[in-house]
């Protein structure tokens, strides 16, 4: 039997502190204690659905929060023992860590790195201090800095640098001098994301007070990012997502190829055997019963399933395969949407080249207005 391959991810839904922007299922003021028991629950989780996964080889673990650079080493080391016995893993698997600079100090990323942590997400965000204040950030720029010099010199090669942009008070000037440093760092990737307000958080309710960035100065500087990275060795392989040559996020590809993953946790979600489910947010709910039947569960049917297709891999710069799609949905994708398609390539939003479709630069920047015209509403697929 074929085995193919797919992503597990952990949400690790503990953080010291809630930034002003963030809308991710997370928790404070929790003990050791309640780490361990949340430990156990994910335990519990892979063992309930690790038969159905007995035919598929997992070659990314992701580690994402909350903040999981705040669970104790021993506890992250029993989370990937556990999963690598029931699991197959493969042995040289991306297993990446999001980390924040004010959670682990160079022992303790030491340590992560020996049980087999490879890959670093780093929530750095911005080197500005003033910035972080305003995303109610815990560390300094001078404390991420330091971050990512221990990160390295405790091992770590792969290390991924988040940053955002359209924060308040950010300028053209501000952003340029973070990725200077950055730069000057060289991590193997970097995320460059815009800051969304998001309803229910400390930024949305004060949005109309902020000195937040004109759509001109926003656009500046995503130019600017684009241009500083490119000049510097960085594909920009995705719309928001930067690596050196073969430093892509292999776990995000899993995602970005429509490739099947599982997830473990509260809000984790699930892509396996055709169908999308995911676990709810009451924690207490999680730790009582672990392998409760999913809050949310879909059977995607074809026009979803296509759309979302179509969706994910244009986001990245190596778009789409004609033949693939044909072969997986049975039309012709140029045939079922051939206006679209032409109206793009005319503006300069979609390119074709040796039977795949992509966006170019300027469609990535207008990437919502482009993935809009496959909806399934507005086509019969």
């Amino acid at each position: 039997m074929t085995m193919s391959k797919a992503g597990l991810y952990f949400h690790i839904p503990f953080c010291l502190k809630k930034c002003a922007y963030c809308d991710f299922c997370s928790f404070t003021g929790k003990t050791d204690g309640d780490m361990r028991r949340y430990a156990s629950a994910l335990v519990k989780e892979m063992e309930h659905y690790a038969k159905q996964a007995e035919n598929t080889v997992f070659d990314t673990v992701f580690f994402g929060g909350g903040t999981p650079s705040l669970l104790p080493t021993d506890v992250i080391a029993h989370i990937l023992n556990k999963a690598n016995t029931l699991f197959s893993i493969e042995k040289d698997a991306e297993i990446t860590l999001e980390a924040n600079p004010a959670t682990a100090d160079f022992e303790k990323l030491s340590a992560l790195r020996r049980i087999g942590i490879n890959r670093l997400s780093v929530g750095v965000q911005s080197l500005v201090d003033r910035e972080l204040a305003f995303l109610g950030r815990l560390h300094t720029s001078r404390d991420a800095l330091d971050f990512l010099h221990a990160s390295r010199q405790a091992g770590f090669e792969n290390i991924n640098v988040d940053l955002m942009y359209g924060i308040p008070a950010q300028t053209e000037a501000s952003a340029r001098e973070t990725l200077s440093r950055v730069l000057d760092f060289a991590p193997s990737h970097i995320s460059a994301y815009s800051l969304m307000l998001e309803k229910g958080t400390p930024l949305y309710r004060q949005r109309e007070e902020l000195p937040l960035p004109t759509e001109e100065d926003e656009d500046a500087i995503d130019a600017t990012v684009r241009d500083m990275l490119r000049a510097n060795g960085y594909e920009h392989y995705e719309i928001s997502n930067y690596a050196r040559p073969g430093m892509e996020s292999r776990h995000n590809l899993h995602y970005w190829r429509s490739d099947e993953y599982l997830g473990f946790g509260v809000t984790a979600y699930s892509f396996f055997n055709g169908a999308r489910y995911g676990n709810g947010a009451d924690l207490a709910a999680y730790l009582a019963d672990p392998t409760a039947s999913p809050a949310d569960c879909e059977v995607l049917e074809e026009d979803a399933l296509a759309y979302e297709w179509i969706m994910l891999r244009l986001r990245l710069k190596e778009g789409l395969s004609l033949p693939e799609y044909r072969a997986r949905f049975g039309v012709d994708l140029k045939v079922r949407y051939q206006a679209e398609i032409e109206s793009f390539i005319a503006a300069g939003l979609m390119r074709e080249e040796r039977e795949r479709i992509s966006l170019t630069e300027s469609g990535f920047r207008l990437s919502n207005t482009v993935l809009v015209a496959f909806l399934p509403d507005e086509k019969n697929c």
